[in-house]
């Protein structure tokens, strides 16, 4: 008996299949031309980023298309803190054609970026036949590329430097590291970002690196982008070190208090942190605290919620002021209440209520209690160099009124100690 399946069936199943075979080739050669022609239709010849730094960020792109090209655009996103994704769009100029080359110019006169900051950016094509290229995303990272940079890199920090030895940076890298193990043991504040540091070789060489500096610029801290920039030169290493804790001790702090509810930090609680991450109190502003004790020139901690006076023996008091009040939260609440004021805070409370929640008493009862503690010693002789903190203060309302006057800036945050405008191709943009 024969078992085998008939050689006719067989020979029909495998024509049948075939057959079907060969109508879904034609169906697929059918529809993948109209595919291909609606990708191949604009193609990208060229897509570059120039950084003419500090002044400038040029875009540049060719394209080409079976039709006119009748539309471009530049759609780009500055790496920074923001809870909500935020992208600007650019339309540069150019001439419709089949093939075009443009630019677009970002004019850091009108909105900046720190060194270092990163921007992730792409194009949008359309001709005039209604076909759209919509090109993969690339980054540029907008460095100062007129050094050569050297870096370190531990943990969350990132040191760049280009004059000085490795000891040099090693010793910056330590005290920083410092300063955030003091601030996470006393207060539980940790580093949440990647923070990267530009160390100039002076105030000099950092002024140049700036759009607006003033005379006294010597460092900057660019919270929402974690970058700091400081002139430290190798005869000011002492110095560096307590103003890169105190710009770290900012960067943590307003990292964890940074929130989509806008937190409202008190400047007292910001600067007294700061001033804590640097370490044992300045002797010479302890001196300007208990003349200010003696002579009743206390301000209080409501005011010291504001910023600063830019007359130095003002700020002076001011930040030793908020040194103590920091130091007295501490030492008698403990670093639990403090971190939990910091996430209040963060959640949008006010100060007032967030401290009444966690300590039991608003702004005006911590200044009565605070000053039953104090006692009163000598004044204070002599003069010192610039503290960190001071420095903070008198670029911040420096840089207010450059910005008032300067095409309504957006985006800066610059520190200080002195300044001349920089040189470079697009200065006269």
């Amino acid at each position: 008996m024969n078992l085998s399946p008939p050689t006719s069936g067989l020979k029909y199943e495998r024509k049948m299949t075939k057959r079907f075979l060969l109508a879904v080739l034609i169906v697929v050669l059918f529809l993948t031309p109209t595919v291909t022609h609606a990708q191949e239709e604009i193609s990208l010849l060229d897509s570059t980023a120039e950084i003419y730094f500090p002044s400038a960020l040029v875009f540049n792109i060719k394209a080409e298309s079976l039709n006119d090209i009748t539309k471009i655009r530049l759609h780009y996103q500055p790496d920074k803190m923001n809870y909500a994704q935020v992208t600007s769009e650019a339309w540069p100029d150019f001439t419709p054609a089949t093939r075009v080359e443009t630019e677009w110019v970002w004019d850091m006169r009108r909105a900046s970026l720190p060194p270092g900051a990163k921007v992730q950016y792409w194009w949008t094509i359309e001709d005039e036949a209604g076909n759209k290229l919509v090109t993969p995303a690339d980054v540029i990272r907008f460095d100062d590329l007129r050094h050569s940079w050297q870096s370190l890199t531990s943990g969350k920090l990132s040191l760049f430097w280009y004059e000085g030895s490795q000891s040099f940076a090693e010793e910056l890298m330590a005290a920083s590291q410092q300063a955030l193990e003091r601030l996470a043991e006393d207060t539980g504040a940790y580093l949440e970002k990647q923070v990267s540091i530009y160390i100039y070789a002076d105030t000099k060489d950092l002024q140049g690196a700036m759009i607006f500096p003033r005379e006294w610029t010597g460092g900057v801290a660019f919270t929402e982008y974690s970058i700091i920039a400081l002139g430290i030169s190798q005869r000011q290493l002492d110095w560096g070190k307590r103003a890169l804790a105190h710009e770290l001790g900012h960067l943590v702090t307003h990292q964890i208090t940074f929130s989509p509810y806008g937190a409202t930090l008190p400047t007292w609680l910001d600067e007294g942190l700061a001033m804590h991450a640097e370490g044992e109190p300045d002797p010479y502003l302890q001196l300007w605290l208990k003349k200010a004790i003696s002579e009743k020139r206390l301000m209080s901690v409501r005011s010291l919620s504001s910023p600063f006076s830019a007359k130095p023996e003002e700020a002076y008091i001011s930040y030793a002021q908020s040194q103590s009040l920091v130091e007295f939260l501490l030492q008698n609440y403990g670093k639990d209440r403090i971190l939990r004021l910091l996430t209040l805070l963060e959640e949008g409370n006010a100060c007032d209520e967030a401290l009444t929640e966690v300590y039991g008493f608003d702004q005006d009862k911590l200044d009565k209690l605070w000053q039953k503690t104090l006692a009163i010693p000598a004044e204070p002789t002599g003069k010192k160099e610039l503290h960190p903190a001071l420095v903070s203060s008198l670029s911040a309302l420096a840089t207010l009124a450059a910005l008032a006057i300067a095409f309504g800036l957006e985006e800066w945050s610059w520190r200080c100690y002195r300044g001349k405008a920089a040189t470079g191709k697009w200065n006269n943009l």
